[in-house]
């Protein structure tokens, strides 16, 4: 029986739609000429903090491209600025920290998150999208994971092998577990919050994760992955995991309880989908320069991930990571069209 409403919602929960729904981590923003528009008046988070701009920036994707879900706008660390941490955002590097989080002394000024006091534009941008956004679109929200928001706190900024991190972990194991529980405790309020506001869906973004190996993993991060995807179960959404790099520790990521596993293109589909149980649904996994290709090779791209998936309830196209901003916004578009009618012949043919 195919589901009636929302199709990414439906295939987030393992049911059968009539295609594969599609959206795109980073759809909203850098590649869109309309988005480069407003950011020329305003920065960043200027955009977030003013829900109707917030809205108006969520929604270009949808109009554009005509993908499936909606994503908030807004940053991996908006949580941290909410609690009073000064970040900046800095052009071609990324979140930038000044005065990092490296002792136990440091850990006092992550307070905890007063979601409606503290990021209440927020939360009134996640309202105005769900009066705006049809039923058959999906509205998505998301947090990073504490591993990631830790690796910003303690390096300072995007790094290339996280030595700091992984030497904090190692040399003051005490101090990383009051880390990563306050991030947790942030984590949780954030997204419960981002629920009630009318998230229908939320993605735990565990960007840098693949950086550590499974027993580091299993000691240092799963916990608290796991608490956090606990603490939503009850809240009557589907769960997003995603990571890169992660190929060599996604069966323990799906330990953590996420209802559906967002993988890279560094492992097929159809031995990622093994790797975490068929009964976990799947996101994923084009790799992103596909879009910079020649159209036969986009093709053929998305139909080696679509095989893959073979027509089975419980897929989400989407990339391995972020659309880049060189991206064609047409390509993108014509994209969404493909794999909407070639996931249809997959579906008629049926699943092996």
């Amino acid at each position: 029986m195919i589901a009636k409403d929302s199709p990414l919602l439906a295939a987030a929960r393992r049911e059968a739609t009539e295609y594969t729904p599609v959206w795109f981590m980073r759809q909203a923003g850098r590649s869109l000429p309309e988005y480069r528009r407003i950011r020329e008046k305003y920065d960043f988070f200027t955009v977030c903090q003013q829900p109707d701009l917030c809205a108006e920036v969520t929604l270009q994707p949808v109009k554009r491209l005509g993908v499936d879900a909606a994503i908030l706008f807004a940053d991996i660390t908006t949580p941290l600025v909410g609690i009073g941490i000064e970040v900046d955002l800095v052009e071609s590097v990324g979140p930038v920290i000044a005065a990092p989080v490296r002792t136990v002394e440091d850990l006092a000024r992550l307070r905890d998150l007063e979601p409606e006091q503290d990021l209440g534009y927020v939360l009134e941008t996640l309202r105005i999208l769900r009066r705006e956004l049809p039923e058959t679109v999906a509205l998505i929200g998301f947090a990073g994971a504490p591993f990631t928001l830790a690796t910003y706190l303690v390096e300072g900024k995007p790094s290339r092998d996280y030595t700091q991190v992984k030497t904090f972990m190692y040399r003051a194991p005490e101090v990383w577990r009051a880390l990563m529980e306050r991030l947790s405790a942030i984590t949780i309020a954030y997204l419960q919050a981002q629920i009630q506001a009318g998230a229908q869906i939320v993605q735990l973004f565990d960007s840098w994760v693949g950086w550590l190996g499974p027993a580091d993993y299993e000691t240092y991060v799963l916990p608290y992955s796991r608490r956090i995807f606990e603490a939503l179960r009850g809240q009557g959404v589907p769960l997003i995991h995603f990571g890169t790099t992660t190929a060599g520790i996604l069966d323990l990521m799906a330990s953590a309880g996420a209802d559906v596993m967002s993988v890279d293109w560094r492992i097929p589909l159809d031995a990622a989908w093994k790797r975490v149980g068929m009964e976990i649904a799947i996101q994923g996994n084009l790799d992103p320069v596909s879009l910079l290709a020649p159209r036969e090779v986009l093709w053929s791209r998305a139909d080696d991930v679509l095989r893959r998936a073979n027509g089975r309830p419980g897929h989400i196209f989407n990339l391995g990571h972020g659309l880049l901003p060189q991206t064609n916004p047409d390509e993108i578009a014509a994209l969404v069209t493909y794999v909407h009618e070639q996931s249809q012949q997959y579906r008629s043919q049926g699943a092996a």
